[in-house]
């Protein structure tokens, strides 16, 4: 029988218990492990089924099991000093606490996804894992930030294989009764909501759950309430589901519902307002139109709102190719803004004007949402240096005139939350060194170049070590693989053959990700005589581990999918390579540890970071990767092996395929695994391998840490742009904005009129200083409103000018009588070979974070340039 309706009963816990409801309550117990252990000792069996998630532990405890341990002295012992460890991590001075007093009171982190814990299933793939990360390396800092989100009821899909390999799609509903989440309330305990004005009258409603992640809130918005219609009800349904208009919707809630949210739990908690809003990837950009809306409605105009609001906020852009963007049809966006539906009081057009792609190359009919992000930001930044770069030529069409070098977006390189993805026995090794306080600090708070200490760990110990962890690995996937096969159909008298598969004793590489086609997932098929060698190999055999996702939509990945799984089916290879379904935070946290080589291998440079190879070098993993994201920026070879890659214009896709696979059966067949096989010295041990492993522990561990990059983050984005805001009262807003609005329409007549130089002929020595005149134009504006330039640099066949140094010119005098002006400076020559220099104008404002703010820059016209152009050889 089928109930007809469902209930969540909650136990009661005997007095002495109740600290175990905060500890389960609050995710910090997701990343340390003594709460987790002490929640294993409730009900050894019980935690296992729940998945290690201690809601559904506690709600499955015997009452007679909770008397027990309420008269259990060694157990409550032990509660009371792991919750007064919590509360001492709650309350005391952390990193942040002891920064200079210009650091923002609070920061407000929006973002589509959240993978934090595997109890609470809001993530897809790396963009909410590292999410996840930055919440978590926030709170261990102690830096303000309120996450914001939203409470998907169907999460993401869980993933199962049909009999012939085919990926099948599963939505179980969440209640959020059953998460560890909270209702967050009015003091008269009804629940605290927010509201979107939709066309046509109508509205949406959303509640407001609160996940506590350490010291972190986590504001999540759910439309599944009564106040709503069937259809605005379904529009958290699921993460990254649905069509257009619900895709939109879900962004608009996001966004517009995210500020409002943030607002009601300041008003409830008495916790600072934000100074500083950061918008993780474009979707949460209409955050940036309500704060506006919010200036409007206290009596700013448009313009001067929009500086106000820029001034505070950071987008960090995770994509490098215009099609993982969310772009909309201008008509429905027009649809959902304006008099009949949300922000009425702002013009239809000025919000359009913000995401339309009014550049060369862009769809004028398409709002695009990074588009919008980077309008609304006064501060920007890609994800790894190459991501930075690739980022820069992408929306270079914003910053019309400028080389690509020159605009305004920098880069911080993601890092991952230690304490989640390093394994307790890499910890303990660690801890055994320099003592539990200092190893937890190495891991959170980080900063130190590299971990001297992992030197002293014996090539036995660490030997040992990582063959302890491949046993677990090997025991897990036997598992996952058994309840596989179960699924697909087979009886239990087919799976006996699953007792041999893979071998602790064989080197195993890992390969685990969402399923796009640039990430290549069936690279490693490109030649399937020579990878079965590798898998047979005689004395050096491999064994492959792959797990893996395609979007529900995308036939192209499943079709990749289903193809490594018939290869994986093949009874003569079964026992070495696996495909492990339902990819997930549980699965990852067991196979990055077990792993030797962490395999990646996209198309470069379309990998913006790609942060598994980061949680596999934590634990002792070495990276075997095409340099892209962060591999580029700190491959070494101590660390693991670059594949070659063929990204050359004009290659063939196919032909580029077959060339980076053999290069990866190349390594794998003459470097990789006989450093892993070889024994050398009086130990036995592969000894060059395990100083390969203490390499990357030592000197690559302390890069890749979240700490590493909330830390940047503070000092780089969120410390100026609280300044910015600070100095953007009413006041300076609107002045700020007349300027600009200035600056714009006098631009047409500001021009480079005339340049000169000491210098008598096109030879001159290194370290000459030449003195440069230069005469402009500005029309309407003066000295103040500009900078004048001089540019210099090596210069290629085409005279354009590499690595430059920029140097302010000065005017001399006060205005021609024609209202001419002339600037004068020196030019050094301080680089040997060709050498050029050239003469820029651009707007300057003691506001602006950029000088290319406001994508207005003049130079000297081709005649100009044909005359006066100076070319030292």
């Amino acid at each position: 029988m089928k109930a007809i309706r469902r209930f969540t009963v909650r136990p009661v816990l005997p007095e002495p218990l109740r600290p175990l409801s905060d500890l389960a309550r609050n995710l910090r117990w997701s990343w340390h492990a003594e709460t987790r252990d002490l929640f294993q000792s409730v009900d050894p069996e019980r935690w296992a089924a729940s998945g290690g998630d201690p809601v559904r532990l506690l709600g499955g405890v015997p009452p007679a099991r909770l008397a027990d341990l309420a008269q259990d002295r060694r157990f409550l012992r032990r509660l009371a000093a792991v919750a007064g460890d919590l509360n001492d991590y709650m309350t005391g001075e952390r990193w942040y606490q002891v920064q200079p007093d210009e650091l923002p009171a609070a920061i407000a982190y929006f973002s589509p996804e959240f993978g934090v814990t595997a109890a609470l299933p809001q993530y897809s793939g790396g963009l909410g894992i590292l999410a996840g990360d930055h919440l978590k390396a926030a709170s261990d800092l102690g830096v303000p930030l309120i996450g914001v989100g939203l409470l998907y009821r169907h999460g993401y899909f869980r993933q199962t294989l049909s009999r012939d390999g085919w990926q099948q799609e599963h939505y179980p509903v969440l209640d959020p009764h059953e998460l560890p989440v909270a209702l967050l309330e009015e003091p008269d305990g009804t629940p605290a909501q927010v509201a979107l004005a939709l066309p046509g009258g109508r509205q949406l409603h959303a509640r407001i759950w609160l996940a506590q992640v350490g010291r972190v809130p986590l504001l999540m918005l759910d439309s599944d309430v009564e106040e709503n219609d069937l259809g605005e009800r379904g529009v958290t349904d699921r993460l990254y589901g649905g069509g257009s208009e619900h895709r939109l919707l879900q962004e608009m809630l996001l966004g517009i519902g995210g500020v409002r949210a943030v607002r009601t739990y300041c008003r409830l908690t008495g916790h600072p307002e934000p100074e500083v809003f950061h918008t993780n990837e474009g979707h949460a950009g209409f955050l940036g139109l309500e704060r506006i809306a919010e200036l409007c409605a206290e009596g700013l105009d448009f313009d001067s709102a929009l500086e106000a609001v820029r001034a505070g906020t950071v987008f960090t852009t995770h994509t490098p190719v215009p099609a993982g963007i969310d772009r909309f049809d201008r008509e429905l966006v027009a649809r959902h803004f304006g008099p009949d539906a949300e922000l009425p009081r702002i013009d239809v057009e000025r919000v359009l004007k913000l995401g339309m792609e009014t550049y060369p190359g862009g769809e004028p009919n398409l709002f695009n949402m990074a588009v919008m992000g980077l309008r609304l930001a006064q501060r920007a930044n890609g994800v790894s240096l190459l991501h930075g770069n690739v980022s820069r030529e992408m929306f270079s069409g914003l910053w019309p005139g400028f080389d690509a070098d020159e605009v305004p977006i920098t880069s911080v390189t993601n890092g991952v939350h230690a304490p989640t993805w390093v394994a307790p026995e890499v910890f303990r090794l660690g801890a055994r060194q320099v003592g539990v306080h200092r190893a937890e600090d190495a891991l959170t708070v980080g900063g130190s170049d590299r971990w001297d200490a992992v030197a002293d760990i014996s090539d036995q110990e660490i030997w040992e070590l990582r063959r302890g962890l491949r046993e677990q690995l090997v025991t897990e996937v036997r598992e996952r693989l058994r309840a596989s096969w179960r699924q697909r159909g087979a009886g239990t008298a087919e799976l006996g053959w699953i007792d041999g598969v893979l071998d602790p004793d064989v080197l195993t590489i890992g390969f685990a990700r969402r399923v796009p086609s640039y990430k290549r997932l069936t690279l490693m098929l490109r030649d399937r005589d020579r990878l079965m060698d590798l898998l047979l190999h005689p004395e050096r055999p491999v064994q492959i581990v792959v797990a893996g996702k395609a979007h529900p939509a995308d036939d192209g990945g499943k079709r990749l999918v289903q193809e490594l799984v018939r290869f994986a089916d093949d009874p003569r290879v079964r026992h070495r390579i696996v495909f492990l379904p339902d990819y997930g935070m549980g699965m990852a946290q067991k196979l990055y540890p077990g792993c030797d080589i962490w395999l990646n291998n996209p198309l470069r440079p379309l990998e913006a970071c790609g942060t598994s190879g980061m949680k596999a070098a934590l634990n002792g993993c070495l990276n075997l990767s095409v340099l892209d994201g962060w591999w580029d920026e700190w491959f070494q070879p101590d660390f693991g092996w670059a594949i070659p890659t063929a990204d050359g214009v004009g290659t063939d896709p196919d032909h580029r395929d077959d060339i980076e696979a053999a290069a990866l059966y190349d390594l794998l067949e003459q470097r990789v695994t006989p450093r892993f096989y070889e024994r050398g010295g009086p130990s036995g041990l592969p000894d060059r391998w395990i100083e390969m492993v203490r390499q990357t522990l030592s000197l690559l561990g302390p890069k890749v840490l979240a700490g590493r990059m909330v830390r940047e983050y503070v000092e780089r984005l969120y410390a100026p742009a609280a300044l910015s805001h600070r100095s953007m009262g009413p006041d300076a807003a609107r002045d700020l904005a007349e300027w600009k609005t200035k600056v714009r329409a006098a631009w047409p007549g500001v021009t480079v009129d005339h340049v000169e130089t000491s210098a008598s002929a096109a030879l001159a020595e290194l370290g000459t200083t030449l003195g440069l005149r230069v005469r402009v134009g500005l029309g309407e504006l003066g000295p103040d409103d500009v900078e004048v330039q001089a540019v210099s640099g090596r210069v290629d066949e085409e005279d354009h000018i590499a690595d430059a140094a920029v140097v302010p010119l000065k005017p001399v005098g006060s205005a021609e009588q024609d209202g001419r002006w002339v600037y004068e400076g020196p030019l050094s020559l301080d680089r040997t070979g060709p050498f050029g220099y050239t003469v820029r104008i651009l707007p300057a404002h003691r506001l602006l974070a950029s000088s290319a703010e406001l994508g207005l820059v003049a130079g000297p016209s081709e005649e100009l340039v044909e005359a006066a152009g100076l070319l030292m050889r």
